[in-house]
């Protein structure tokens, strides 16, 4: 992987969001938290901005008001002209890509830091493009020798041929934080306080990086998403079925061919027909339900990254 991008410029412009969906509750009240008291925030070499990311289902309680925002950042929509019947999150992505990007130049923000709950049972997972993996991956590896208690573990998608489209992709590098399983509407104490750490974690990260300091190579395990898999469903798209038990609450765990993922209402077994060892993903998200996913197939692989040296003094100067 020695020829994935890493930044050679200290990040100095850098933006927590949080709220990009409505209804998961850990980013949207740590975001409120930090607009009155921005101090957590505030690092030697920077100031992460806090940014509420779609208010107005963030009001309402729901993932989206007209169409998921983390869907909506295509430079495509971000380019098209303004018009009063366009759906309310393609305004919110416009008016966000002002201020974090514009995307693809070099006045956009360093780094974005974009904040979700799940409701399935992934633990700590960071999400990144995989154009974005050198500095993903240290950052990741930082987090797993933090001594968290949990695991920590860094799942990549791919964009080839399609334009990237979530929040992070404004900015020039970024990260999706997920923490799971917390049910939509809810706020709970202890992935609340969890979450508040690992972005303590990350943004502590990027101050090191920032002051200089050079991160050595090492190997890790990253998953990598494969497809995704739909619910047994009738012609008219109703379910037949859910996700079975043994599979239920199984994130980042092999699922080999032969073995059940699915539990028919009438009391059959639907087993997984692949022809190789998968790790399932998002194992029965409530929000994937209308996107027709059960689960997101992944692979696991082993990598070995590269270091990530140290910038020069001359870069690390205060602005």
């Amino acid at each position: 992987m020695s020829s994935l991008p890493a930044p050679r410029e200290p990040l100095r412009r850098v933006a927590v969001t949080g709220g990009t969906h409505g209804n998961e509750m850990c980013g949207i009240y740590l975001i409120r938290h930090w607009l009155q008291a921005p101090g957590e925030l505030q690092r030697a070499s920077f100031s992460a901005m806090p940014v509420l990311a779609n208010p107005a289902a963030t009001a309402a309680c729901r993932r989206y008001v007209d169409r998921d925002l983390n869907r909506t950042f295509t430079l495509t929509l971000l380019s098209s002209t303004a018009t009063p019947s366009d759906p309310y999150e393609v305004t919110r992505a416009q008016e966000l890509n002002r201020l974090l990007g514009p995307k693809g130049t070099d006045q956009a923000f360093d780094f974005v830091l974009d904040l979700h709950n799940t409701t399935a049972n992934t633990g700590v997972c960071l999400i990144s493009e995989a154009s974005h993996s050198a500095f993903s991956l240290h950052l990741c590896h930082y987090l797993q020798l933090q001594s968290l208690g949990v695991p920590c573990r860094l799942l990549q998608y791919e964009t080839s041929g399609k334009e990237t489209y979530s929040v992070e992709s404004v900015s020039k590098d970024g990260i999706c934080l997920e923490l799971g399983p917390q049910p939509q509407g809810v706020l709970r104490a202890d992935l609340f306080s969890q979450m508040r750490t690992l972005v303590a974690s990350i943004l502590d990260f990027i101050e090191l990086f920032n002051q200089g300091m050079a991160f050595p190579a090492f190997e890790m395990d990253i998953y990598r998403v494969l497809g995704s898999v739909d619910f047994p469903r009738t012609a008219d798209g109703d379910l037949t079925g859910t996700v079975h038990p043994q599979l239920q609450d199984h994130d980042f765990e092999p699922l080999r061919p032969g073995e059940p993922i699915f539990k028919l209402f009438s009391g059959e077994d639907v087993l997984y027909e692949g022809n190789s060892t998968v790790y399932p993903v998002f194992i029965n998200e409530a929000a994937y339900y209308e996107k027709h996913v059960a689960f997101l197939k992944s692979e696991r692989i082993r990598v070995q990254v590269p270091a990530l040296p140290g910038l020069t003094s001359s870069s690390t100067l205060a602005p």
